[in-house]
């Protein structure tokens, strides 16, 4: 069986979530909100696009040099894009007020490029 299955899953479903959101975000939702929550919407698509493919460079290094501390990027990452796009898909959609979560949200993706740094540091392979 395949390491990793479910992160390689969650990545792909990201991925394809990605680029529906960005298709909308593009064709559908300008009739229904402002150009600044188009705007905010959009930011929200382009974290999850750079997170989700830099997912999948820490799972391709797993396959060839799996270390614990990859799977913690890989969760930081997951979360952050949970807490930071969808707060933003939210508030863009529902123009709610979400308070922390975004900022809590980059927060998490901040840590997880920390924790990259952190592993690759002490990797000794």
């Amino acid at each position: 069986m395949m390491r990793d299955k479910a992160w390689w899953v969650g990545v792909a479903l990201s991925g394809a979530v990605m680029v529906v959101a960005g298709a909308y975000a593009t064709h559908g939702l300008a009739s229904r909100v402002s150009a600044v929550m188009v705007g905010v919407f959009e930011t929200g698509v382009r974290y999850q696009a750079w997170h989700t493919l830099a997912m999948l460079a820490v799972l391709a290094w797993r396959a060839s040099m799996p270390l614990a501390g990859q799977r913690w990027v890989l969760g930081l990452w997951t979360l952050g894009i949970l807490a930071f796009s969808g707060s933003l898909y939210a508030m863009a959609l529902g123009e709610w007020s979400l308070g922390l979560i975004t900022p809590f949200g980059g927060a998490l993706l901040i840590a997880g490029w920390l924790c990259l740094v952190f592993v690759a540091l002490t990797s000794n392979r």
